[in-house]
């Protein structure tokens, strides 16, 4: 596939928005995901996905995609690649989630837009935007509730 040259700071993007959810995805043992990998078991892994990002992202801004794939050999320690979608408004984007050991990666493989503009650096501006508005903020503190 030939990559785009603004694809990698989509990535950035993307990674930024995403990376407490990833944390949230890594509490899960490497051998669930590898056991609803094998047996095709997407809707549990829809699930915990869901799950990790209701705390960070407005409900149904990010989904698992059409599956993931588990790396598992004698030699190698695991790698767990999910395929995901983030739906922000005006926007999404289709991409790979790499989690191994010691790291965890996004990897973009496409990005729509409902109003592209012409430039794209433009578009990975509103995409970061568009991110930034559907994280879900927490308020702290008796202030939080009341109006200025």
């Amino acid at each position: 596939m030939n990559r785009q040259p603004n694809t990698i700071d989509r990535e950035i993007v993307v990674a930024e928005a995403i990376k407490d959810v990833v944390s949230e995805l890594r509490m899960v043992d490497v051998a669930d995901y590898i056991a609803f990998i094998r047996l095709e078991r997407f809707a549990s892994i829809a699930d915990i996905v869901q799950s990790a990002s209701e705390l960070y992202l407005m409900p149904g801004t990010l989904l698992l995609g059409h599956g993931g794939d588990a790396r598992v050999g004698w030699e190698d320690k695991p790698s767990i690649m999910l395929d995901l979608e983030l739906r922000p408004a005006g926007a999404c984007v289709y991409f790979t989630l790499h989690m191994a050991d010691a790291a965890a990666a996004v990897e973009v493989n496409y990005v729509s837009f409902d109003n592209p503009a012409e430039d794209p650096d433009a578009n990975t501006a509103y995409l970061a935007g568009a991110l930034d508005n559907a994280r879900i903020r927490k308020k702290w503190g008796m202030e939080a509730g009341r109006a200025a």
